[in-house]
């Protein structure tokens, strides 16, 4: 189970989004379609909000990816 360790320079990244820069899905917009599928749990729920707002502390699961998010 591949684990990363995403550091968040902002106030927060949308879910979409955070799963394209750690390299999960190709786009954006794959990152929704994955999103809308209910793959996605972040804290350990099925997450449907394509663009639901990551913030530090959180963790995102996709598959046997997790992906921790880390203030900066």
């Amino acid at each position: 189970m591949p684990t990363l360790h995403f550091r968040l320079d902002r106030d927060h990244v949308e879910l979409n989004q955070l799963l394209k820069l750690n390299g999960v899905c190709d786009s954006g917009g794959a990152g929704k379609h994955l999103v809308a599928s209910g793959a996605v749990r972040v804290d350990g729920d099925v997450e449907l909000r394509k663009t639901c707002k990551i913030r530090a502390g959180q963790t995102v699961e996709v598959g046997a990816t997790v992906i921790h998010v880390v203030a900066d």
